[in-house]
């Protein structure tokens, strides 16, 4: 009798324990919220979307669901650029940290999750120009990421926002720093690059759910802030992205390939990205598609411009695709068809991004390009120097016209030979750019400083690394100085002490 009764007592407590167990609140990616968490970095909203509510209904209390719920609104709302969707969506944000901080504090992921939160919304409201509001949300998640290291320093995925987070603190532009100094955010560039580093030493080794994100980040500080073309290169090559199913993946690849001189295969990386109804619409490929196709000179660069501008509702990027849709016109057609794209981008996008905002004035104040000079560009960024040299080989100083064009002549010699590797042809006409336009408001003399220093940088002569950077940037170009000046900071940080 004893034992019976101590073994409905024992049959008892264990279904006792089992309840209160299931019953608890939980972080834990289960197999249904990763794979919820993999269709939303593949764009597959709409699934992922039913993954979460089901989930939702047969395992409340895991809070992972609504860490990863945070992940589709900020992507839906990151994509679209639709004001109306932020604000109809912001209040998700104080509902799902109220319910991660109803988790174990115990746990590594109580404050991790609460800062990554925190940083989506920060992203989205700096994407709408609310950036006081940007930077609370920063400097809080900051605050809780560091704690949260300083707690579980064997946490791996706290390193991989703090990583970000130290490598950009220090290009920050100008305008924005009183912002960061607000912010409280400290580090370096080799700190954040270190640490990502970390993180994709132990993600090789390790089934590590943030492995992807962390890979792309990781590649493209490489290639903008650590100045690491090819090694950046060679990472996202290797990182197993399925650009045949994921638009991101797509997205990221494409985007590095047009960055570094790979223009054919990015093309072929976009033409041969996934489709669907199942995937949400991302137009931006379209746009760079035909910007693509635009650099080689390929006739249909017009149809996915326009497919852009037509089917795109947000408000990034419509400016400049009008602008690139008038330079179509002015290489393919006339000058009049040019200047009626120009209207269009007068009319319609806003002008937020350097690129908008360059495509604006071109658009307001001219002057219409010089064919050839423009011919030499696009050649140049898709990374056809050949061809872009061969173009203006043609041509001497004498034959243009404005002290603009002038300079630009030089500085297209100066950027084509830097990418050939004809270091002294490409000094010699930084240099040229330099004097001929440093007290200008053209973006030529400030690009070409600090290309000049990073030409410097890699020959190990960092004083005069340090000099051309300074020269960068004492100059205060109407285009691109945002840009430019982070770049030629984050050089000067890479250069000190060496």
């Amino acid at each position: 009798m004893y034992q019976k009764l101590q073994l409905t007592a024992a049959l008892l407590f264990l279904m006792l324990f089992s309840t209160i167990a299931f019953g608890q609140k939980r972080y834990e990616f289960t197999p249904n919220v990763r794979d919820a968490y993999e269709k939303v970095f593949s764009l597959r909203f709409d699934e992922a979307a039913n993954i979460l509510s089901l989930e939702k209904k047969i395992d409340p209390d895991n809070i992972t669901i609504y860490f990863v719920e945070d992940y589709l609104d900020f992507f839906r709302v990151f994509i679209n650029e639709d004001f109306a969707e932020f604000e109809r969506l912001l209040p998700n944000k104080d509902k799902r940290l109220s319910i991660i901080k109803s988790g174990d504090r115990s746990s590594p992921y109580y404050l991790y999750m609460q800062a990554e939160v925190k940083l989506h919304w920060a992203l989205l409201r700096l994407k709408f120009e609310q950036n006081f509001q940007a930077a609370l949300e920063i400097r809080k998640a900051f605050k809780h990421l560091e704690s949260n290291e300083a707690k579980f320093p064997d946490f791996i995925a706290t390193k991989k926002s703090l990583g970000v987070l130290h490598a950009l603190i220090e290009t920050i532009p100008d305008k924005y720093r009183k912002l960061a100094k607000f912010v409280g955010v400290t580090g370096t560039i080799e700190q954040g690059i270190g640490e990502l580093n970390e993180v994709m030493l132990y993600a090789r080794k390790n089934d590590f759910i943030f492995e992807e994100e962390t890979l792309v980040m990781y590649a493209f500080l490489m290639l903008h802030v650590g100045n690491q073309t090819e090694e950046a290169w060679s990472v996202l090559r290797n990182g197993n992205l399925d650009t045949r199913n994921n638009p991101l993946a797509c997205f990221a690849m494409a985007n590095m390939q047009m960055q570094i001189g790979r223009n054919d295969e990015a093309i072929v990386t976009l033409q041969n990205r996934p489709v669907g109804s199942q995937y949400h619409p991302f137009h931006y490929l379209d746009y760079m598609l035909g910007l693509a196709k635009l650099y080689r000179m390929d006739k249909d660069a017009d149809v996915y411009l326009k497919r852009y501008v037509n089917n795109f509702k947000g408000q990034n990027y419509i400016k400049e695709a009008y602008q690139k849709l008038a330079w179509y016109e002015l290489l393919f057609n006339s000058e009049s068809s040019y200047k009626n794209q120009m209207a269009n981008c007068r009319q319609y996008g806003e002008a937020i991004s350097d690129e908008d905002k360059k495509a604006y004035k071109e658009a307001i104040y001219g002057p219409v390009p010089n064919k050839t000079l423009l011919k030499a560009r696009l050649f140049f960024d898709g990374g056809y120097y050949d061809k872009a040299e061969k173009v203006l080989s043609v041509k001497t100083v004498s034959d243009f016209t404005n002290n603009r064009e002038k300079i630009e002549y030089y500085y297209r010699f100066g950027r084509i030979y830097h990418k050939m590797n004809h270091k002294a042809d490409a000094k010699k006409y930084y240099d040229l750019t330099i004097e001929l336009g440093k007290d200008q408001p053209y973006y030529f003399a400030c690009n070409a400083a600090l290309q000049m220093g990073i030409l410097k940088e890699s020959a190990g002569e960092y004083d005069l690394a340090l000099d051309y950077f300074d020269q960068c940037l004492s100059m205060r170009p109407d285009e691109y100085k945002n840009s430019l000046h982070g770049k030629a900071k984050a050089g000067k940080n890479r250069v000190k002490g060496k």
